[in-house]
């Protein structure tokens, strides 16, 4: 058996998330039926990470395994970009050792949440529009004290499998670009529906009906219930995946 890495993209505006589930369409399904058929073979994909039901991808990574040894990338690609919908493209094959991994060789996961603060028909599927004023220079104090923290339990969804709700952030922060605010996050691990939470909590920060005080607390408290509530889906990019250099070359 050969292991493969793949690099690809999806709008996940008609998935319910990445990962197989009962009665729902998601991306993994779609891409082992798809891989399946064109490599005359059972192939199961295994991604980098898992996003929840809307959230979309601007590079994402998954790795499967195949008893052909060789395979032609350009041909490859070409195949499967023409037999998947134009939901998801697929930008480049490389073989790589049977040991690695695409979610667990990963060192780093970057997030854009994009919000937009008038209306805009282009981005109304892609962004979240505030339909109040937000002071952007408190949210982005309270970003930074995310830097102070490693137990994000009040961000995480309830109920998950996880070992631990341990996260190392690397960056928080927003920024202003072409008339929309992207808020980018990059950690060494996300927990189910983290990114989400966390904006939706800074919101209340940008709203005034949170102080930093007040956001240091949830976060202590170690209480999904303390934090504020989720941040629409539509509007959250996986947007990179980072791996040792030595380990998987980015051919973008």
């Amino acid at each position: 058996m050969a292991r493969y890495f793949m690099e690809l993209a999806y709008n996940g505006k008609n998935f319910h998330g990445w990962q197989v589930q009962p009665n729902a369409i998601t991306v993994q399904e779609v891409l082992d039926d798809c891989m399946s058929k064109i490599l005359g073979e059972n192939i199961h994909v295994v991604g980098c990470g898992r996003t929840d039901t809307g959230v979309h991808a601007s590079y994402f990574v998954a790795h499967f395994e195949s008893e052909k040894e060789a395979i032609d990338e350009a041909l490859f690609c070409h195949k499967l970009n023409r037999f998947l919908s134009k939901d998801i493209v697929i930008y480049s094959l490389s073989r790589v050792d049977d040991d690695t991994h695409s979610r667990f060789s990963a060192i780093s996961r970057t997030y854009e949440y994009r919000l937009v603060t008038v209306k805009n028909p282009f981005l109304q599927d892609l962004a979240y529009q505030s339909h109040t004023d937000l002071d952007f220079e408190a949210m982005n104090k309270a970003a930074g004290l995310l830097f102070n923290y490693k137990d994000f339990t009040s961000f995480s969804k309830l109920h998950t499998d996880v070992k631990t709700n341990n996260c190392k952030i690397a960056e928080a922060q927003w920024e202003l670009k072409n008339d929309c605010w992207i808020f980018t996050i990059k950690a060494d691990r996300f927990l189910r529906n983290m990114v989400r939470a966390i904006v939706g909590t800074l919101l209340a920060i940008g709203r005034g009906k949170m102080t930093l005080e007040e956001f240091c607390g949830v976060i202590e408290a170690k209480n999904r219930g303390k934090a504020g509530t989720s941040a629409p889906a539509q509007a959250l990019f996986l947007v990179d995946v980072s791996y040792p250099d030595d380990l998987f070359k980015r051919k973008l």
